[in-house]
């Protein structure tokens, strides 16, 4: 079922490319398929982009593995200050726990089992993507004949409006990732980070995880540039970097790109992540916010739910006009 998620708001986000393409004369067959070319592309283009940027990060593996194995002597030199066990018992307590675990023959399997798993399900969202934008005026049919005629108006603006929320909030959500991109690489870049644009790179694709990714991408930034030997100036300058981004995201960048498309209240916003994360893992944690304003936009418009769709949504308060707010006005005539 992820892949089909997936497929859905891959789905509603090129529905719009789609009609344009059918409304200068492309079947809808063509228009899917090219819609899917466009997808694959861009997928194409970042894969290369990391793999040019972390060759220099390959390069210096056996320098890397060096002062890998420098820091686990030191720990094991610890170990046996602080609590008596000799080195030598260590190595023998890993290595019987790595022969429980299969040893490497395990561990390479369980690997190429990960990767087979990866691709069948990319494999899997890109036909679904297809089928969806291809049938979903079939679909879209079939759920109006599901209500009865007085209620297909409100259900055809709840599909509408369900379809531009998916959509706003990954336009939104991937132009917030290229300006941080462009933010961290020029953070790195000052500070003197190597492999700076590998590591923006990473950082950003890293917030399509709420709340845990940017932080993540920052833990991964300190590690590789530890294991580079980097100094401490190096280091205190990517925390200094990651609270500069982290802050001007939140205060600007989040309410200017991104809005308030999803309208959710912090404690719903959690709680979805949480239960996400709990259903599919890290895929449900990048579903959950989408999906549960999805949710909303059905609860707003169903009698019934409304309660919920306002217990959901985010309080509404008078507030002054903040940073982001005021450069809009900047962009809109009075």
């Amino acid at each position: 079922m992820i892949p089909l998620a997936f497929g859905g708001l891959l789905a509603a986000l090129f529905s719009s490319l789609s009609d344009r393409l059918e409304k200068k004369g492309v079947s809808r067959a063509v228009a899917a398929l090219l819609c899917i070319v466009c997808f694959v592309l861009v997928i194409a283009g970042f894969i290369s982009l990391i793999a040019w940027q972390s060759s220099d990060l390959f390069s210096d593996i056996a320098g890397i593995k060096e002062r890998v194995n420098s820091f686990i002597d030191q720990a094991r030199q610890f170990i046996s200050t602080k609590f008596g066990i000799e080195p030598q018992q260590q190595k023998a307590i890993i290595d019987k726990q790595s022969a429980g675990g299969g040893g490497m023959s395990s561990t390479v399997t369980k690997i190429l089992d990960t990767m087979m798993g990866i691709a069948v399900d990319l494999i899997l969202t890109l036909v679904y993507t297809f089928l969806l934008l291809y049938l979903r005026d079939h679909i879209k049919k079939f759920i109006l004949r599901l209500v009865d005629n007085d209620q297909r108006p409100k259900t055809l603006e709840v599909i509408e409006e369900s379809s531009q929320v998916a959509q706003r909030y990954l336009t939104g959500l991937f132009t917030m990732i290229s300006l941080l991109w462009v933010m961290y690489g020029i953070g790195f870049s000052i500070v003197g980070v190597k492999q700076a644009i590998f590591l923006a790179i990473l950082c950003g694709l890293l917030e399509m995880i709420p709340f845990v990714g940017n932080l993540t991408g920052a833990l991964l930034a300190i590690l590789v540039n530890l294991t580079q030997g980097s100094d401490t100036q190096v280091l205190l300058g990517i925390v200094i970097v990651y609270g500069i981004v982290q802050f001007t995201q939140t205060y600007l960048l989040e309410p200017l790109v991104v809005g308030s498309e999803v309208s959710i209240n912090p404690l719903f916003t959690i709680l979805v992540i949480v239960v996400g994360e709990a259903v599919w893992g890290v895929s449900g944690m990048i579903l959950a916010i989408p999906a549960l304003g999805v949710i909303k936009v059905i609860c707003d418009h169903v009698e019934p739910l409304k309660p919920i769709g306002f217990l959901i949504g985010a309080e509404e308060k008078k507030k002054s006009p903040g940073l982001a707010d005021k450069i809009k006005k900047l962009f809109h005539k009075d």
